[in-house]
């Protein structure tokens, strides 16, 4: 079944990141108070950018994915400027470049460290 993620622009400028299945019924509802609390108390909401996927897991994972990115890593995939999304996300793995490496319980860092290379298309992968 169809589904998509979303990237909502909020009356305060704010980005909000979402999927759905029904991409015209979300927004609606967005709009209509139906939505997320983050977006209910920021409307009107405007659609910015849509990704459409087979089915709503795929969906849900690009929609946790563009999340933990940088609001400027956002506009990048907004505006179609996938050079900029690369480059965005090499400037951010500093622990790679700073050969820092995450304890096993430590799971802060981890996360940290892994983000950059997940959303540079590549695998996240332990060293």
């Amino acid at each position: 079944m169809t589904a998509y993620m979303y990237i909502l622009e909020c009356s305060d400028g704010t980005t909000y990141v979402g999927s759905t299945r029904s991409l015209e019924k979300r927004v609606w509802e967005h709009n209509n108070g139906f939505g997320a609390a983050y977006t209910r108390r920021r409307r009107p909401v405007t659609l910015l950018y849509a990704e459409e996927y087979d089915d709503v897991g795929a969906a849900f994972a690009r929609e946790k994915q563009v999340q933990g990115w940088s609001r400027a890593k956002r506009d990048a995939l907004i505006a179609g400027e996938f050079g900029e999304l690369s480059r965005k996300a090499q400037g951010r793995n500093w622990s790679a470049a700073l050969g820092v490496r995450a304890a096993p319980g430590d799971r802060a860092l981890r996360r940290t460290a892994l983000v950059p290379r997940a959303c540079s298309g590549e695998p996240a992968r332990e060293r």
